[in-house]
């Protein structure tokens, strides 16, 4: 049955998803890499961009879980680029270089039309200016039963939630202050949306925290 989850998702001890400020130079706002620093050495990560094994154990293991099963991604059009208003020109082609670490359809919301990128490795951005329940229906049918991951940014899994669509939320909380950027739980009541927690585990590096719907 396919889950529509947010997984790997980094908050910070203050609830903050992103950093104040995003911009070319930081894409996650100001202080937002912190919120990933469990993620960097794991050797899922350092796979996906074919620079060695990198670390294993509890950290790696949910990283890979992270990945498994993912048909297609949704993502808000922050996590995209910086760009705002209506697309320039399509010089901008996404954080992540040629080959970005999807490898699945890929749809950004956005209220600007642009067409559909291809990319080396299988990703396809498709750009869709019809709301949240439109991207997550072409989502499921890209996906071919495939589970659904909602990436991000804080706003768009505040979109989800509000609209009871989202399954399952894999967090990790780092142990990083930001003070202010995007608040991930800014007007959510997780357990009237009927979130509970059933898994949590610390590493050294962070907490791992998820939470399922109850059925």
């Amino acid at each position: 049955m396919t889950k529509v989850r947010v997984s790997a998702f980094g908050v910070s001890i203050d609830g903050f998803g992103a950093g104040p400020d995003q911009s070319l130079e930081t894409p996650l706002g100001v202080g937002g890499t912190g919120l990933h620093n469990w993620f960097f050495p794991t050797r899922t990560f350092q796979r996906m961009f074919g620079n060695g094994e990198g670390t294993t154990g509890v950290d790696d293991e949910f990283a890979a879980q992270a990945m498994a099963g993912v048909g297609a991604w949704i993502l808000g059009r922050n996590m995209f680029g910086p760009i705002r208003g209506p697309w320039p020109d399509e010089s901008w082609k996404g954080w992540w270089g040629d080959e970005p670490p999807y490898h699945t359809p890929v749809f950004v919301l956005t209220h600007h039309p642009r067409a559909p990128l291809p990319m080396k490795g299988g990703t396809t951005f498709h750009f869709v200016t019809d709301g949240i329940h439109e991207a997550l229906a072409r989502a499921k049918e890209a996906g071919q039963g495939k589970d659904i991951r909602v990436g991000g940014g804080a706003a768009t899994v505040r979109q989800y939630l509000r609209a009871g669509l989202i399954d399952e939320m894999h967090l990790v909380v780092s142990p990083v202050v930001l003070g202010s950027g995007e608040n991930l739980f800014d007007g959510i009541d997780l357990l009237s949306l009927g979130f509970e927690c059933t898994r949590h585990v610390t590493t050294a590096a962070a907490m791992h925290v998820v939470l399922s719907k109850n059925k």
